[in-house]
């Protein structure tokens, strides 16, 4: 199990998103991380989904830590009032650096920026890089077709039903944080049709 969660790192949208109040959810999961009492690791930006966690987890009381490419720091994207924030110079070093700092990943709603990078932690978590979970937080059933398409992925022999189940999916923060603090990872090797050697 991982008890030892203290810092949880959520990628979302820097868009606000349209007919859902998506930014109110992702402030509502902000407030909450600060509650459990866990930092939140984020993409450091002022803007959309992911201005609204950061102001969520600071409105209560919480430590917010912002990791923002020199580009969009030049944008006047970053979020004034953060607790630690962290220049970088690419998007491959907010990556690491973000992946570094945190002991757990979630997905609010967002783009193709949000899907990359929770997939990227899975497919480490798959390969034994991290044994850190990695959650949907499925906001008003936001996930519910990529969750179809993972399930897939499963029945037609391209993800072992434990690496599939590794991604947790839940429809409110709570629920959520509960599932990452219990996560234990499987031990199972990544290839299909192959026994660790």
């Amino acid at each position: 199990m991982t008890d030892g969660i203290g810092t949880l790192c959520v990628y979302c949208g820097s868009n606000a998103g349209t007919g859902f109040d998506y930014v109110g959810a992702a402030r509502a999961l902000g407030h909450r991380i600060a509650e459990e009492g866990l930092r939140l690791v984020y993409g450091g930006a002022r803007v959309g989904c992911m201005g609204a966690v950061a102001d969520g987890a600071l409105e209560a009381g919480g430590t917010v830590i912002g990791v923002l490419p020199e580009a969009l720091r030049a944008r006047e994207l970053a979020h004034p009032g953060l607790s630690e924030l962290h220049i970088v110079g690419s998007m491959h070093e907010r990556k690491s650096l973000m992946a570094d700092l945190s002991d757990g990943f979630v997905a609010l709603p967002g783009g193709a920026g949000t899907l990359e990078e929770i997939f990227e932690m899975w497919t480490w978590a798959q390969l034994g890089h991290h044994a850190k979970p990695c959650a949907f937080l499925n906001v008003n059933g936001f996930y519910g077709a990529l969750v179809g398409f993972l399930d897939q992925l499963v029945t037609t022999g391209f993800v072992k039903p434990a690496h599939r189940d590794m991604l947790i999916v839940a429809d409110d923060p709570e629920s959520l944080i509960e599932a990452c603090r219990r996560y234990a990872p499987p031990q199972v090797a990544k290839w299909i049709g192959r026994e660790e050697r």
